[in-house]
Order: structure tokens, then C-alpha cells, then sequence
């Protein structure tokens, strides 16, 4: 990473300008032209400087006010499998295994699902588990209570 990539990053940590041409805006801060800055960041995601780049939507601004973790209890040898499935859906916004903690917690996989109200956010989970089959032992809706503020890894300049 070069002084302009690190120039990149830093116009662009807290999210693309919201402007009709956001890349146009970050290479006029940066001094480079709008093909380099995409060219720049192209490279950067394929060699894992950044990990995405994409909308992040506020869900409760939209309308969605029954935002709940589901969490699951599949095998752990098929959990690659499952995730994959379920974090594929078009309604789950990130899906990722995390570890039991025997015999308190025996969940093992997290999706996240948005609704309008609890109903729709529960009929989405019941999809997940007509998907996941016999492979869910068992599963809950964890809603939110509060909105956290979200944010990645951010440099200085």
C-alpha cells in the first residue's frame, strides 16, 4: 500500500461521498483520476487490504424495526455448509459460526435477520429452518433493544 492507496482509504473509511459520482469526488481529494481511484480499489479488495465495498444500509431508517439474531444449533462439521445457505438468503445481512459455550449457550451459527415487526422477522426465521431441516436442533430470535453505533477498523492520517 502506497501513499495514494492510504489517501483512498482514509477519503473513504467513513463511506463514499453521497454524491451523483462518488468516485469522481474521492479522486479530486485524492488527485488522481476516478478510473485510478476504481482501479486502486479493485486491487486493494482482491488483495485483502479492504474487505468490501457496499451499502450499509440504517435498517430502522427504512422501517425495519424488529431487527433479530437468529442464532442456531446445527452440527459443527456441516456448519461451512449451512452458513453458506443461509448467508446467501436475501433477507439475512451477515451470517457467521461462532462458539458454544457448553452447556449455557449450544448455538453456533448467527444470521441476522431484519423485519418490520417481530411477525415478519419470525417468518423469515422459519424459512431458515425449513432450509436447515433436521440439521437445526434448535434455534431463537435475539431482537435488538438499541441501536449500537457500527464501525470498522479506521486509520489516521
Amino acid at each position: 500500500m502506497d501513499a495514494i492507496d492510504r489517501a483512498i482509504i482514509l477519503a473513504t473509511q467513513e463511506g463514499l461521498p453521497l454524491v451523483p459520482q462518488p468516485y469522481h469526488a474521492v479522486a479530486q481529494q485524492v488527485g488522481i483520476t476516478p478510473a485510478d481511484v476504481m482501479a486502486r480499489m479493485r486491487v486493494m479488495l482482491e488483495d485483502g487490504v479492504i474487505r468490501r465495498i457496499g451499502a450499509v444500509p440504517n435498517h430502522y431508517a427504512l422501517g425495519y424495526k424488529a431487527n433479530g439474531m437468529t442464532v442456531w444449533d446445527v452440527a459443527d462439521q456441516r456448519i461451512d455448509e449451512l452458513g453458506e445457505l443461509i448467508g446467501k438468503l436475501d433477507f439475512v445481512s451477515h451470517c457467521y459460526q461462532r462458539p458454544r459455550h457448553l452447556p449455557d449457550w449450544r448455538y453456533n451459527l448467527f444470521a441476522m435477520v431484519h423485519g418490520h415487526d417481530r411477525a415478519e422477522t419470525a417468518q423469515k426465521a422459519a424459512l431458515i429452518a425449513e432450509l436447515l431441516g433436521d440439521a437445526c436442533r434448535a434455534h431463537e430470535i435475539l431482537y435488538s433493544t438499541r441501536i449500537l453505533k457500527k464501525t470498522g477498523l479506521r486509520i489516521s492520517g
